[in-house]
């Protein structure tokens, strides 16, 4: 495996999971524009988000499947022969104040671990195979800030988010040379969660670069580990504009 610096994704095919909107569309369109196959894997509406794909440069992909089924999971591979980079994008949250135990019930804990972190290392486990024999493998985990400071949506997401820098780091050394790396934003405000414009305002005034941070903000630094932070594995990058400071 090189680890060159890369100007263009031209051969390669990237597999995004929760490729529809926020964090995952922003990162099918980077890849796109520089030459990539996008194929994006969605829980509902596939013709929708087939059309949204067509306003790609390129031919790019969409697929049906629920990440947290394995049967699913395993259908929608079978239909895929090649895997150069997987971006774990696809999440689940919902409010709940961290003092408020009663609120996050056995069946909501459960259901946020299974989507944000079990489903992870099911869609690692299926796609390892293709990675590996990629000149090119790289795993990219979409995570949270939650994981690294005493925050988040609820208790639940924020235990996930710290499993997935655990795994992270963990199987950036057990699939080597395929290379694994994670991002933290914080607060996005990318209708992820059903929140006020006012509480954005809020983070917005407290972080030192005096914004929330966007979709493409994340985008960005998938790009940038994909084209020329090629030698960087097991790396969280967090992008907060030094919220967690």
């Amino acid at each position: 495996m090189t680890f060159n610096k890369l100007t263009t994704l031209e051969g390669q095919t990237v597999v995004i999971t929760g490729a529809a909107g926020g964090v995952g569309w922003a990162v099918a369109e980077s890849m796109a524009t520089l030459g990539a196959r996008v194929i994006g894997i969605v829980r509902k509406d596939i013709e929708g988000f087939q059309n949204k794909l067509n306003t790609l440069p390129g031919t790019h992909t969409a697929m049906l499947a629920d990440i947290t089924n394995k049967e699913q999971l395993a259908q929608v591979i079978l239909n895929i022969n090649q895997c150069d980079i997987l971006v774990n994008s696809a999440g689940y949250s919902k409010v709940v104040p961290h003092r408020d135990l009663n609120g996050l019930d056995d069946e909501l804990f459960d259901s946020i671990i299974k989507t944000n972190l079990s489903s992870v290392f099911s869609t690692i486990r299926q796609f390892a195979p293709l990675l590996k024999q990629s000149p090119h493998g790289l795993i990219v985990n979409i995570s949270s800030a939650a994981a690294i400071r005493i925050g988040g949506s609820n208790l639940a997401y924020a235990a996930a988010k710290a499993g997935v820098e655990s795994l992270t780091r963990n199987l950036a050394v057990a699939l080597a040379p395929v290379r694994v790396v994670s991002v933290c934003p914080s607060a996005l405000d990318t209708g992820f969660l059903d929140l006020p414009a006012e509480f954005y305002n809020k983070v917005a005034a407290s972080t030192p670069l005096k914004r929330t941070g966007t979709a493409q903000d994340v985008a960005n630094v998938v790009e940038a580990v994909a084209t020329t932070m090629r030698f960087a594995t097991g790396n969280s990058f967090v992008v907060d504009g030094g919220k967690t400071l």
